[in-house]
């Protein structure tokens, strides 16, 4: 399978989804935004995986890459392209698809615990073998609302909708399964000023002291890949 990823900052990888790709024996290529690289042919990947990032969905001017990453977007789902988009990858899904994306009540940052709202009805879901509940990894003050025929798949106390699936292809997840212990590292590095006092903030130490949750998160992403990748590869 060939795996496309969007990455828009340095310190914002894939993490353990390159564990998996390895394991796989999957391809993965990727266009580095802050880089000023280039999109690749529609036909070129199987799955598109859009990765966060701290910029918000409409700061065209500071970056002006935007409108060409959702018009590429729009023509992947479009094509019919499996895509999973992760925090701001999500919320870019949701902006293509017409949704709504806007500022949380909260801003969550740090582990907390996620909520599967239902099971969507199709021949292999999205959700298959992820348990009721987990705790995952959080870093984001927008939000998005649900677009027009997607499915809500999680939610958290500070946040409604979680993810989406929309047409049994297109994944939007609000939250990171994907982070390893040195990527939350880099992210503390790069966005430590966000790390104020908040009601859904945690500690660094806090965040960097769960070694069960790097595990289990570790074995969701890995779950999540298989069922993408059954989806994809019937």
């Amino acid at each position: 399978m060939k795996i496309h990823c969007i990455q828009h900052v340095k310190f914002e990888a894939p993490g353990t989804i390159t564990k998996w790709i390895e394991k796989k024996n999957h391809t993965l290529s990727t266009t580095h935004l802050y880089d000023s690289e280039g999109f690749p042919e529609i036909d070129a990947f199987d799955l598109l995986i859009v990765m966060g990032g701290p910029m918000n969905i409409y700061e065209y001017e500071k970056y002006p890459w935007l409108r060409e990453e959702k018009a590429f977007l729009k023509k992947s789902i479009e094509k019919g392209k499996a895509v999973l988009g992760i925090c701001l990858g999500a919320q870019l899904l949701a902006d293509v698809l017409k949704a709504e994306v806007f500022k949380n009540y909260y801003k969550e940052i740090g582990w907390f615990p996620v909520s599967v709202v239902k099971e969507e009805e199709s021949e292999v879901s999205i959700l298959e073998g992820m348990p009721g509940e987990f705790t995952a990894f959080h870093w984001h003050g927008d939000t998005f609302s649900l677009p027009a025929g997607a499915g809500r798949l999680f939610e958290s106390k500070a946040c409604k909708n979680q993810g989406f699936v929309y047409k049994n292809r297109v994944i939007g997840l609000q939250f990171h399964l994907e982070m390893s212990e040195q990527t939350i590292r880099n992210v503390i590095g790069n966005c430590r000023d966000e790390l104020v006092e908040g009601k859904y903030i945690q500690k660094e130490e806090e965040m960097l002291d769960r070694k069960d949750f790097f595990i289990e998160s570790r074995k969701l992403m890995f779950t999540l890949m298989d069922n993408l990748e059954k989806i994809i590869m019937p």
